[in-house]
């Protein structure tokens, strides 16, 4: 057996390590694995179009990118901070929160689509909770706009990743039925999905857990920033 093939890995190991576009990396790695593997440019080409053509969400997922930044060239991330910060209520942590709920809700049903980092965190639910965050305390720091951005990228994450184990059509769910019929263990795909129940409720414990202390950090940043002023300086001399 050749190993070659495998250097495809390791070209997108060191095309991520270096931020390269990781478009460009992931399909340079599969055109030299295939050719490492034997295979014309030809056939590599007819490879990488047919499972394209194959896995049709992903045109689907291509082509709102275009109509995802022309809605951010139009102000769609001020519109939602300031829409968020009409409701004084609304806090960061609580907002992620409810983000999580849904999130969970929506995977357990099938609903992944619905999400995700390029449709809904990046233009809507970042900037809603960066408004939250400094309507509730007033300007953040860098610092803390950064943890903000990655906790709602994470709370996305961990939404998704342990409510679509809930799911009984979910590929992870099949592919543990197969494991288990193969060594002799009979399980229908609905006992598995059960079983999912249990650590999708702690894993939103936990991470809401971690969102409810985020809103008092936010606001110790947000005071020793104004502590920390020219404004606030010269006030105290």
């Amino acid at each position: 057996m050749s190993y070659w093939p495998l250097i495809g890995i390791a070209l997108v190991v060191v095309g991520f390590v270096l931020r390269f576009n990781p478009a460009l990396v992931v399909v340079g790695a599969g055109i030299v694995t295939g050719l490492v593997a034997g295979k014309t440019p030809v056939e590599v080409l007819e490879l990488l179009g047919e499972a394209f053509t194959k896995q049709r969400y992903l045109a689907i997922f291509l082509l709102t990118l275009p109509v995802i930044g022309l809605l951010e060239r139009h102000g769609l991330k001020e519109h939602a901070q300031a829409w968020i910060a009409r409701l004084r209520s609304a806090t960061a942590g609580r907002l992620l929160i409810a983000y999580l709920a849904a999130r969970q809700l929506t995977s357990m049903l099938g609903l992944n689509s619905l999400g995700g980092h390029p449709q809904t965190v990046r233009p809507l639910l970042a900037p809603m909770a960066e408004g939250a965050a400094e309507a509730s305390h007033g300007p953040l720091p860098e610092a803390g706009k950064e943890r903000l951005r990655a906790l709602s990228a994470a709370t996305d994450n961990v939404g998704l990743f342990f409510g679509e184990d809930i799911f009984i059509a979910f590929g992870a769910v099949l592919l543990m039925q197969g494991f288990y019929a193969e060594h002799g263990i009979m399980l229908e795909p609905l006992q598995i999905a059960l079983w999912g129940i249990p650590t999708a409720i702690c894993a939103f414990l936990i991470h809401a857990s971690r969102l409810l202390r985020l809103d008092a950090r936010l606001a110790r940043e947000a005071a020793a920033l104004r502590a920390s002023s020219p404004a606030a300086t010269e006030d105290a001399g």
